[in-house]
């Protein structure tokens, strides 16, 4: 089995990605991460170049790497300097990681028309680097930046760039498409002649992926000698990212017997893939491979009716290989199949063919064609399937609520009231509060009304507000009309959860998930009262 080092630069080259931005301290909480996930470099990041990076390598000297190796990225020595005198070769010293990984240029283009130098310069100040580092640090990698253009342009330079780098004392070789326009093809051509060239060498691979190529690239790479693939967490990086290790790591270790970090640290994945992407402030990505929320989802009844006897009819791997798991969703495509799965999920016994199934699919059906989306509402969907089981709740009783909507113009916001009338255990409760906005008026009256009967209400919070309009929505009379959804996203102490509004009234829409939400909070502080 052959054991494929995993390189990551999130830090360095990832940090680069439009919308994404790290301070030292999210770096170093996503290079504890990466340790613990088993990588076995981390490119930290630039220390020459900006504040931040050199607070990091500052900061991490106290910090105590299980797994990983950190390296500090740069260049190679200005042409107007040489190695003892370069500034960035003595900061990449200063950071004092174990490994430096340099940067050199290997398309003729490069060298000529970016640094303005000659073609035997260039070589020089790639000897000169590598040779200089390799003798102040353990391990020096050679980023050959551009490698792949300057194949096609001029392989023979090309080839002499990397034999420099190699017969200076580099530890490996990492061939760069630095633009992300390579194809597949191009990458085993230039493989099969770095390897012919160099057979003694180490190789690895740096993707970009602007031809949306990076991991069909590093795979490639890989599969023809490549011992190293560098690339980043969710595949952030510059322009349109870099190789996403996410997808690169399971495949190579599942799908071509290889060992990466290991499979049993490759469970750690989607967490990982999630902490990254909500330290960076960044949504994940939904449909990504392997560790997205979808990778696993089904939604047509077809496909869940034939997951239910083996999921190996609709799923490449077993997701909780990567940390993930399989979802069935709820919308106006399901069958039988869907609603006996969330059931079971949820704790119900559904049968097929059951009255309930059957109602409560028609129900669903229709409401789906009103822009009802019970995939992303979990509660919501459990508060249906009780209604369906003639187990509605009845916690309170909605009579009437009015909403006042009203700006002066000496008022710098608009003035919001609402006024609730509820029957509450017997009790009518009638209450009227202020908020920013409509929704949150009602929120708060609402609450009013009902937090003396439901102390436990004071620790709930409404965490999210997502409004959609839904144009075309077909109604329950045939017609066609505009639809507004609302999803509320709520949680307490111990959980969150997902309710949802639909409505040609946008505060219609709103009191329907409020509603919901409150009554699922209920629900679920009862149930667990019951268990204990």
């Amino acid at each position: 089995m052959r054991q494929i080092s995993i390189y990551d630069t999130t830090l360095r080259d990832g940090a680069q990605a439009e919308e994404l931005n790290l301070t030292s301290d999210d770096k170093l909480r996503i290079a504890h991460k990466l340790d613990e996930l088993g990588i076995h470099y981390i490119e930290a990041g630039w220390p020459g170049s900006n504040p931040t990076d050199k607070r990091f390598f500052e900061q991490i000297k106290g910090h105590v790497l299980t797994n990983a190796k950190l390296a500090a990225f740069g260049s190679t020595h200005l042409a107007k300097t040489t190695p003892e005198n370069d500034p960035n070769l003595a900061a990449l010293l200063e950071a004092e990681t174990p490994v430096i990984t340099i940067f050199g240029k290997t398309w003729d283009l490069h060298a000529t028309t970016a640094l303005g130098i000659s073609l035997e310069r260039n070589l020089e100040l790639i000897a000169n680097s590598v040779g200089y580092l390799k003798a102040r640090v353990d391990e020096v990698f050679f980023d050959a930046e551009h490698f792949f253009d300057g194949f096609k342009n001029n392989p023979e330079y090309a080839l002499l760039a990397l034999r420099t780098a190699y017969e200076a004392g580099a530890d490996r070789l990492i061939l760069c498409d630095t633009n992300g326009g390579s194809m597949p093809f191009e990458v085993a051509k230039a493989m099969e002649a770095v390897t012919k060239s160099l057979p003694d060498a180490e190789f690895g691979i740096h993707a970009h992926n602007d031809s949306e190529a990076a991991v069909a690239n590093s795979i490639e790479a890989v599969r023809l000698g490549a011992s190293q693939v560098q690339g980043t967490i969710n595949g952030y990086g510059e322009r349109c990212g870099n190789a996403n290790l996410c997808s690169v790591i399971p495949n190579l270790e599942l799908k071509m017997g290889m060992k990466t970090i290991g499979k049993e640290n490759m469970e750690r994945l989607m967490v990982t893939s999630h902490f990254v992407s909500e330290t960076a402030n960044l949504r994940p990505f939904m449909r990504q491979p392997f560790v997205g929320v979808s990778a696993f989802a089904h939604k047509g009844g077809v496909h869940v009716s034939a997951i239910l006897k083996d999921a190996k009819t609709y799923e490449h791997i077993v997701p909780e290989t990567v940390g993930n798991k399989q979802r069935v969703l709820l919308s106006d495509q399901a069958g039988q199949s869907n609603i006996l799965f969330k059931a079971e999920e949820l704790g119900y016994d559904l049968k097929k063919g059951d009255p309930t199934v059957n109602r409560l699919l028609k129900d669903l059906k229709l409401k789906e064609s009103m822009g009802y989306e019970y995939s992303v509402a979990d509660a919501s969907f459990e508060l249906l399937l009780l209604k369906a089981l003639g187990k509605p709740l009845n916690y309170f009783h909605f009579r009437n609520f009015f909403v006042v909507d009203a700006k002066r113009e000496e008022d710098p916001e608009p003035f919001t009231e609402a006024t609730v009338i509820v029957d509450v255990k017997g009790q009518v409760e009638h209450t009227a509060a202020t908020g920013m906005g409509p929704v949150n008026a009602l929120d708060r009256a609402l609450r009013k009304g009902l937090e003396r009967f439901y102390p436990n209400l004071r620790e709930m919070r409404l965490l999210d507000f997502k409004v959609r309009v839904l144009s075309g929505a077909v109604r329950d009379t045939g017609g066609t009309a505009s639809f507004v959804r609302v999803l509320i996203e709520s949680g307490d102490k111990k959980e969150r959860w997902t309710t949802m509004g639909v409505s040609h009234n946008i505060i219609e829409a709103s009191w329907q998930a409020v509603v919901d939400a409150i009554n699922y909070k209920l629900f679920r502080d009862d149930q667990r009262d019951s268990a204990e």
